[in-house]
């Protein structure tokens, strides 16, 4: 069946894809920085604690220093720590010539190492004379050492005198480290969470959206006639004019359904009297009138079924029960086709509609099966099911054990007016009035080899959603 083509073209993705995608960006962009910050923050935090005591260290070397006959004598130091060998905790006062460092005294744990300059060479310490300067070096055994270093002027000593205080920094940055993890463990969790509800955020917020869509699309397929749900603000106005948009197209197709009622009544009667006057003179004009009515009648006929059928396949879908109606139109027949024992068989699910108007249904079953009756030999057999090619189709079958048709004659029996048997009563209308409701209807007319033997009629139609 053919489907009109859509006006509207949709986008890739959806809106809650969308939402839930920037939520998830703009989230995910916060808790980065954040935890960038965080650790940034509190590494900068345990750093300057950290040269706080080296600084303490180092005011505590100056303040217990002493100058004897131009020679500097180290203060005595009781931490156990200073005193065993590559501790990690280590001291040391040096004099400078603006080259290199001359270690004077130095802390046990040292041993025979010593501190080194800073990065930046000595020159440094001497533009910072009088204030600390930390750096980071390699120490004894490989660790980074975190190093306070101060270039002071001791009375009595002619080069300038650098006290230094290290200690291995391992525990800064296994604390950093650590609260990094933990940070990146709690912002994982906080981001999970924030998505769990921005899920559900977004799926309770719009589900008047999803509520309205599902109401519109039983609108279409005929399982109500207006929308009765109760919307909020931003939504109900839109809801309102979907009921008002359906209400003036229910009201263009009645008035077609009134115009075209009109247009029959208006025609068929003078006809009738046309060929009423023309029966009562037998003469040659006479009859002449009378087939030419005959044919402006069938004419008349066959534009009007088309309108109607047009008009209410465009207008508010009904749903009608396959199955009921082909039952009715069976026992019907097999009572008119009573003589020559025509037996029919129905098989259509219970929960199978047809997407249109009954009447209509049973004009075209009808056509099929009486046609089927006709030309059998005893047996009919009528089907009706879900189409496979189509979501929204459905197929009624409707097969006989008589000749059947050759191929070439199938494409002429569905023109209007073909009879290949001119013997049999009829206008040869049948199947051509069957494929114009089922064009009418978006659907199509095919004809076959029944496996009885016969003719196979297959009816393309729109199925209503159950």
């Amino acid at each position: 069946m053919k489907r009109a083509p859509s006006a509207v073209r949709a986008r890739p993705g959806s809106l809650v894809g969308r939402l839930i995608g920037l939520a998830a960006a703009w989230s995910l962009a916060v808790l980065v920085a954040a935890g960038l910050a965080l650790s940034s923050s509190f590494e900068r935090a345990a750093t300057t604690r950290f040269d706080d005591e080296l600084s303490d260290t180092v005011d505590n070397l100056i303040a217990g220093t002493a100058v004897a006959a131009g020679q500097v004598a180290a203060p005595t130091f009781t931490d156990p720590r200073a005193l065993r060998a590559y501790s990690g905790e280590y001291w040391q006062i040096a004099s400078t010539d603006g080259a290199r460092l001359r270690p004077l005294a130095r802390s046990r744990s040292l041993w025979d190492r010593a501190l080194g300059a800073p990065p930046q060479g000595l020159g440094a310490l001497a533009q910072a004379q009088g204030r600390v300067l930390f750096y980071d070096e390699p120490g004894p055994l490989g660790q980074s050492l975190r190093i306070a270093a101060m270039q002071v002027r001791l009375p009595g000593v002619a080069a300038p005198v650098v006290f230094m205080a290290a200690e291995d920094r391992s525990p800064i940055d296994r604390g950093v480290r650590s609260f990094a993890t933990t940070t990146a463990i709690t912002l994982v969790l906080l981001g999970a969470g924030l998505m769990t509800a921005v899920f559900i955020q977004v799926r309770v917020g719009l589900r008047p959206l999803f509520a309205l869509r599902r109401e519109v699309a039983d609108l279409r397929t005929g399982q109500r006639e207006r929308l009765t749900g109760s919307y909020p603000s931003e939504l109900a106005p839109l809801a309102g004019e979907l009921n008002a948009l359906m209400a003036h197209n229910q009201e263009v197709v009645e008035r077609q359904r009134t115009h075209v009622g009109n247009l029959a009544h208006a025609l068929k009667t003078p006809l009738t009297v046309m060929l009423a006057e023309a029966g009562r003179r037998p003469d040659s004009f006479s009859q002449l009138v009378t087939r030419q009515a005959e044919m402006m009648r069938q004419h008349v006929d066959h534009h009007l079924r088309r309108a109607r059928a047009a008009a209410r396949a465009q207008g508010q879908g009904e749903r009608t029960p396959v199955r009921p109606a082909l039952a009715d139109l069976a026992r019907t027949l097999e009572r008119v086709f009573q003589q020559k024992g025509v037996t029919i068989a129905v098989d259509a699910p219970r929960n199978l509609h047809f997407f249109g108007e009954r009447q209509d249904l049973l004009e075209m079953a009808g056509n099929v099966m009486e046609n089927a009756c006709k030309w059998c030999r005893h047996q009919v057999r009528v089907r009706a099911a879900p189409d496979v090619g189509g979501p929204r189709t459905l197929a009624l079958t409707v097969e006989d054990d008589g000749p059947g048709l050759a191929a070439e004659e199938r494409e002429r029996v569905i023109q209007r007016g073909a009879r290949l048997d001119e013997s049999s009563p009829g206008s040869g209308l049948g199947l051509s009035i069957v494929d114009e409701l089922a064009r009418a209807y978006r659907g199509a007319l095919r004809l076959g080899v029944s496996e009885l033997g016969g003719l196979e009629v297959e009816i393309l139609l729109p199925r209503a959603d159950t």
